[in-house]
């Protein structure tokens, strides 16, 4: 937006550029340096390896330069079902985060302003698993979810899981670590853009004799639309990446490996950097134009 701001001068200003300008650039500067130095030269370092060929030597781990585009066709015939069950799982998660969230930010930003105290409570409450190590979190609902657990053994004894069914390792539990890791990603963004909802358009709805659907869906919904995207996208782009959720080390097995796992494995494991690298980059070209789909359809282009 600020290249925006700049690009729309007028005219009349296109000459020497003036002091602000300048001072505009100059505080500019600091973070372009820190984009070209932490996000650019890793992105195309990260671009090269993915065309990189195997050494003349054939040892593992070992590869030189090369242009050898036809990695990204191998990975993507090798490893098409962890890239499409990472984002059916990152879709299914996304929309139960959204579900579950919805509800809760608009009662702490809606129906609990008139009580400070508690509206500040329930934030804390959204924000309280952060000041515990994500990774704790995930291994903590591995050990309640365990075969030996109680709710295993309930579940089993009711006939709802069969004697040799367990929960771990299964489709049902990446989803459910995955929502519950990301939700305050969703209810943060979402709380924002219903705190500052004008109640008066709502009391305007009924005034006119709108039904409280009719209100939440004409007024409610397309206010809060900014939050709902902004939530959405913050949501769905780390899940995914993520490799802690579908890993046999906590609530996934090998039939939950998402692409994150996969790069994992290939980078640390097998050595094998230009598959891994390709991977990546195709993992953020197809995140990218997801949210470049799903914000323009969405109407919300100024996010951009």
């Amino acid at each position: 937006m600020a290249f925006a701001a700049f690009g729309s001068a007028p005219a009349a200003k296109s000459g020497a550029p003036t002091k602000s300008s300048r001072i505009a650039w100059i505080l500019l500067a600091p973070g372009l340096a820190y984009l070209a130095a932490f996000f650019l030269t890793p992105l195309f370092s990260l671009i090269i390896t993915s065309l990189q060929v195997p050494d003349a030597s054939g040892e593992i781990g070992r590869y030189q330069y090369g242009f050898a585009i036809e990695n990204y066709w191998n990975v993507i015939e090798t490893y098409l079902p962890q890239i499409l069950r990472s984002f059916a799982y990152a879709i299914a998660a996304t929309i139960l985060a959204l579900i579950i969230s919805y509800p809760l930010a608009y009662f702490i930003g809606v129906k609990a302003r008139r009580w400070p105290l508690l509206q500040g409570l329930m934030l804390t409450l959204v924000i309280a698993p952060f000041f515990i190590s994500f990774l704790l979190r995930t291994f903590a609902w591995k050990q309640i979810f365990s075969n030996e657990s109680w709710i295993v053994t309930t579940l089993q004894t009711l006939g709802m899981l069969a004697p040799d069914q367990y929960l771990v390792g299964t489709d049902f539990m990446v989803i459910f670590g995955l929502t519950y890791n990301f939700i305050p990603f969703m209810t943060l963004p979402l709380y924002t853009a219903l705190d500052r909802l004008d109640l008066r358009y709502l009391e305007a709805g009924a005034d006119l004799y709108a039904s409280p659907a009719t209100t939440f869906r004409k007024i409610t919904l397309p206010l809060t639309m900014p939050g709902i995207i902004s939530g959405t996208l913050l949501t769905f782009i780390p899940i995914a990446g993520d490799y802690i959720n579908a890993s046999r080390d906590f609530l996934g097995s090998s039939d939950t490996t998402m692409m994150g796992n996969v790069v994992e494995s290939n980078f640390l494991r097998i050595n094998d950097y230009p598959s891994a690298s390709a991977l990546s980059v195709l993992l953020m070209g197809a995140i990218l134009a997801l949210v470049f789909f799903y914000v323009k359809r969405s109407g919300t282009e100024d996010l951009l």
